[in-house]
Parts: C-alpha cells; sequence; structure tokens
C-alpha cells in the first residue's frame, strides 16, 4: 500500500490485511480488539516503546494494531502523520519514513527494502511475504545509434525522347523492287577484291593439290568456292555476328524500343521488316552496323541516349548498304581474299624471322637478306603484274570504295525523309571529336592527324564532307 507522506502515491484506495503466514492463526478481522498473533520464529510479541501503551499503534484507519516487520523482533515504526514514539535509550531517533528504511538498535545493519513500486491507477498494490529480495541495479543498455537516414535512391535516368513522326504506322507505302541488290559501290567492291581472290584460289589448289592430289584437291577447290553462299544462310549469319562482331539478341524492352522504329524506316522504304535481324552491340558509342546479308546492329548507347528520330536515321543508313549490297559484297570479298591474306601475313612473318636473325651475325647477312627480299618483289611485279599491282593498290581501292559507301547511305537516309536527323548525328560526331582535341590540348599533348597516304586508307569521309553531302537535302526541307 502507498504511505501517506510519498507523494508519488496515488489516491488512498481501500485497505486490505495482510495475509496470514503459514501455521499461525488468521489474524482477527478489522474492527476487532484482538491483537494479531506474533510473527513465526517469535513466541512473545514485540515489546512495545518506553512510555508507550501496551499495543502498538493502529494503521490510519484501522483499530487493530500493525504487525511486526518479518524477520524482525522490532515492531515498525509508526507511519507519518502519526504521534511517534519516543526512541530507545541513548540511541538516536529513528528517521522518518519517506526518505529510507528505519535503523534498528542493536540488530546490525537492517537490510533495506527495496522501494515501493510505482501504483496504477486504481490498484494498491501489495508487498509479499517472507523475506524481501536484494534490490539490484539496472541491467546496462549500451547506448542505441540511431540508424542512419538511407540515402535517397538517384531518379532514373529518363528515357530517350520519341520524337519521331509515324507517319505510316508499320505499314508499307509500296514495295521495293528489291529487297536487297548491288549498287555501283558494291560492285566495285568485288571487282577491287578480284586480285586478292585469284591469289587466294591459287594458295588453296597449291595446298589441296599438292597434299591431298588432285581428285582431293579439286573437290576442296570447289568447298571453299561454295562455302561463299554462307554469307546468305542466316543460321551462319547470326554466328558470325554473335562470336565475331560481339552481337546480341535484343532484351525484352529494348526490342519494344527499337522495333517501332525500325518498322517505320522499312515502311518508308518498301522494305519488309522482317527481312532483316535486329541485334545489340553492348557499346558506349553511337554506332550502327551492317552485317552480313541479313543483320542490322545498333549499339546500347544509340538504343538508348539518342531521339527516336535520330535512332532512326542511324537505322536507315545501315538500311541503305543493305539495299546497296555493301554489307554483303564487302563480307564475301573479305572471305575470298582471305586466303590470300594469311599467306601474305606468313610471308612477312618469315621476312621478319630472317632479317632479325641475319643481325645477330653480320650487318653483311642483313642486307644479304633485304636484296633477297627486294629481288623477290620485283620479280613479282615483272611476272606478274597485273596480280602484284592489284594486290598492292587493294587497300587504297577498297577504302576509296568505303568511303563512296557511306555517302550513298546518306543519300539513302535522305530519300527516307531523315536527313535533318542524320545532320543531326554528324554534328554529334563532330563535337565528340573537338571534345577529344579540346582535351588533349589542355593536357598539353597533340593529337597525331593522319596524314599523306593515311588519310588515303580511311573507309569513311570525315564529318564536313557528309555534311556538304547533305545539303541540298536540308534545303529542301527533306
Amino acid at each position: 500500500m502507498s504511505y501517506p507522506s510519498d507523494p508519488a502515491a496515488p489516491e488512498p484506495g481501500p485497505v486490505y490485511p495482510d495475509p496470514p503466514y503459514p501455521g499461525t492463526p488468521a489474524p482477527p478481522y478489522p474492527g476487532s480488539a484482538v491483537p494479531a498473533p506474533p510473527y513465526p520464529g517469535s513466541a512473545v510479541p514485540a515489546p512495545p516503546y518506553p512510555g508507550a501503551p501496551a499495543s502498538s499503534p493502529p494503521y490510519p484507519g484501522s483499530a487493530v494494531p500493525a504487525p511486526p516487520y518479518p524477520g524482525s523482533a522490532v515492531p515498525a515504526p509508526p507511519y507519518p502523520g502519526s504521534a511517534a514514539p519516543p526512541p530507545y535509550p541513548e540511541t538516536p531517533a529513528p528517521p522518518s519514513y519517506p526518505g529510507g528504511a528505519p535503523q534498528y538498535p542493536a540488530a546490525g545493519a537492517a537490510p533495506s527494502y527495496p522501494a515501493a513500486p510505482p501504483a496504477h491507477p486504481g490498484v494498491t498494490p501489495t508487498y509479499p511475504s517472507g523475506p524481501q529480495p536484494t534490490a539490484t541495479a539496472p541491467p546496462y543498455i549500451p547506448p542505441q545509434t540511431p540508424p542512419a537516414a538511407p540515402t535517397p535512391a538517384a531518379p532514373p535516368e529518363a528515357p530517350a525522347p520519341d520524337d519521331l513522326d509515324y507517319r505510316h504506322a508499320g505499314s508499307r507505302i509500296h514495295v521495293a523492287a528489291h529487297q536487297r541488290g548491288a549498287d555501283a559501290t558494291a560492285i566495285g567492291q568485288l571487282a577491287v577484291q578480284v586480285p586478292g581472290f585469284l591469289v587466294s584460289l591459287a594458295v588453296i589448289a597449291s595446298f589441296a593439290v599438292g597434299i591431298l592430289g588432285t581428285a582431293m584437291g579439286w573437290l576442296v577447290i570447289l568447298a571453299w568456292l561454295a562455302s561463299g553462299a554462307l554469307v546468305f544462310h542466316r543460321p551462319t549469319e547470326l554466328a558470325f555476328a554473335r562470336h565475331v562482331m560481339k552481337l546480341r539478341a535484343p532484351l525484352a524492352e529494348e526490342r519494344a524500343r527499337l522495333e517501332p522504329v525500325w518498322r517505320e524506316v522499312t515502311a518508308r522504304a518498301g522494305i519488309e521488316a522482317h527481312t532483316y535481324e535486329l541485334m545489340v552491340e553492348n557499346s558506349t558509342d553511337l554506332n550502327a552496323v551492317a552485317a552480313a546479308g541479313h543483320v542490322v546492329g545498333v549499339t546500347t548507347y544509340a538504343l538508348n541516349e539518342i531521339p527516336s528520330s535520330n535512332l532512326a536515321a542511324v537505322l536507315a543508313h545501315e538500311l541503305g548498304h543493305h539495299t546497296g549490297g555493301h554489307a554483303w559484297t564487302g563480307l564475301l570479298g573479305y572471305w575470298y581474299s582471305l586466303p590470300g591474306r594469311i599467306a601474305w601475313a606468313f610471308m612477312r612473318g618469315i621476312a621478319r624471322i630472317a632479317i632479325r636473325v641475319a643481325s645477330v651475325f653480320s650487318l653483311a647477312a642483313t642486307g644479304m637478306v633485304y636484296l633477297f627480299i627486294g629481288m623477290f618483289v620485283i620479280g613479282g611485279f615483272v611476272a606478274a603484274w597485273y596480280i602484284t599491282v592489284p594486290l598492292v593498290a587493294a587497300p587504297y581501292l577498297l577504302a576509296y570504295v568505303g568511303r563512296q559507301g557511306e555517302l550513298r547511305a546518306d543519300r539513302q537516309a535522305a530519300d527516307l525523309g531523315f536527313a535533318p536527323h542524320l545532320a543531326q548525328v554528324l554534328h554529334h560526331f563532330q563535337a565528340q571529336e573537338d571534345a577529344v582535341k579540346a582535351q588533349a590540348a589542355a593536357q598539353g599533348r597533340q593529337l597525331k592527324e593522319p596524314g599523306g597516304l593515311a588519310k588515303l586508307l580511311t573507309t569513311h569521309p570525315d564529318n564536313y564532307t557528309r555534311l556538304q553531302a547533305l545539303e541540298p537535302y536540308l534545303q529542301l526541307g527533306r
């Protein structure tokens, strides 16, 4: 129960008597004059305070005297507000009850009683019988560091704007006479590759006939000649695109972005959209490629970062390579000239090794090797100039044909109405080149510009040349 002088105690509630102790008769009901029996372990009730009446003062509001505290023969001091009994002789007066348990004389240090538990409104606390537990310090609770505020996630990047005029909604306005053809540029590529093809045929025939004999050798030659048809075999093309050109099939979201643009481009050109296979290259460059006979590849940067109108212009440019035959003629010429290229690389490797070995012995030996190589080259020019001259000139001729093919593909995109958008892409390319040059200049470096014969080996015209070729279409507003 709460003590009257406790400021934290609730309003006094009904007073209940303490329960009887085991082995003793039940205490009398309130209002009875019979004194309470002694606590267990004591045969005689505690003597009263000196000068006090024979019985202990009763609890407030009750005529029954309070029993002594458990484990002590000394009766409890009176509650605050009652007449305080005189202290024992030669002992200090006990302190008043709130503020701590009283110190009883001649009994040593009395155990301290735990503080009264906080009372709930409307409930009177009761105290357990028997020895009181010893108060212990509360367990140490380490300070909790508040969790750091979560870093807000970066907002997703806005998709590239879809500003394409889908004027045909994927339906063709006409059907092109040829879904795939060969213009003058494609025929020029094939013509330039003829010397390489003849050298490759000689290499294949020499090894096949010399090693396998005449009959088996001719079978090998015929098989090699027929292998060019694989350029138009779609599974072979896809394998070539995946393993050689590092292209992959588009993901679902990439296809959803790519196919509507592609259908608009093919609708304007009168081409069946499914004639060509769309593929994607993981790259941060703005680029696209026309591979083999049926593959159109585009980089992830071009797919996700540029507007749909610019993406359509890039795809229209690659479609121009396909419809002009630039892709399949280029790959076919490369394939048939490959054995000759391998043989030429092997001979160059042998010449380098011979020069390096001769240089170990003496300068005269090195000069003799150079003399032998020079005589071999001159003999080739004299004996078969119609082969050697085109072989030497072939790289420059192929580069020129490639530049003309790029300009023709630009005109194809402009004819489909993408001239302004293709011009934006070319301006983007030029801005990238200017930024690289400015960065090199800021670091005190100077980029090496191709000059002389190196310029003749570039397969793409510069951006200003391409923009100048688009001027007539831009002036007409196409």
